[in-house]
């Protein structure tokens, strides 16, 4: 019984050890733009906060964002409770005037393990109210239409996707916070996005992002 005991220690010691031993990981990957946001000329004048397709904007686009001293912080992959955590990092001490949120896209996916859509809705909401108290206007989005995603097929986010933005835009409209309707703009008849606008049916082209860029620059016009 005492060799039991002894050996049942000895095992969790090792795993305690290699646990501790194991490198540290970044889940909110604050360090993907930390030496651009100490770089950053203070105050800013307007940070993306995002993922994958809000990254992929600036690439695809970066005229769009240079030419507009815009600043992107998408992060390919992410969940709004991801994006949340590095809110402060990414945003807030960058001093905006403005921050545009579009995001809601790999909850729907359960990219990182299974969110509810009323967490999701909450992590925005979230995100909101930070910039809100420290005097930075928001500008909430909608999540862009899609009908299946390549990686998680399993997953029909049409309805999902479809009732968030029913919920971001009603709290926009209680709030007076402008709400960009890039979902309504961009959808096709199964409530997926068109291939006109992307290869993938989740990501736009440079097609598809220039549908979006007017509907947000006449919100951001009156803001700035």
């Amino acid at each position: 019984m005492i060799r039991l005991v002894a050996l049942s220690l000895l095992c969790w010691f090792g795993s305690a050890v290699a646990m501790v031993a194991q490198e540290p990981k970044d889940w909110a990957n604050f360090g993907r733009y930390s030496q651009s946001n100490a770089e950053v000329e203070k105050p800013a004048k307007v940070v993306f906060m995002g993922n994958s397709i809000t990254e992929l904007w600036e690439r695809t686009d970066p005229a769009f964002f240079t030419d507009n001293d815009f600043i992107c912080r998408g992060i390919g992959g992410q969940v709004t409770s991801q994006m949340l955590v590095r809110f402060r990092a990414d945003v807030i001490n960058l001093s905006p005037k403005v921050v545009v949120i579009m995001a809601g896209t790999n909850d729907v996916a359960l990219n990182d393990y299974a969110v509810t859509p009323e967490h999701t809705y909450e992590n925005i909401i979230s995100m909101a109210e930070l910039a809100q108290a420290n005097k930075i206007k928001v500008v909430i989005c909608s999540i862009p239409p899609a009908a299946q995603f390549g990686w998680r097929k399993e997953v029909k986010p049409v309805d999902t996707i479809h009732a968030l933005n029913m919920k971001l835009k009603e709290y926009a409209a209680k709030h007076k916070i402008p709400y960009a309707d890039f979902y309504t703009a961009m959808v096709d008849g199964n409530g997926g996005l068109p291939q006109k606008y992307s290869l993938d049916g989740v990501h736009p082209t440079l097609e598809g992002y220039k549908v979006m860029e007017p509907i947000l620059m006449r919100i951001l016009n009156k803001l700035l």
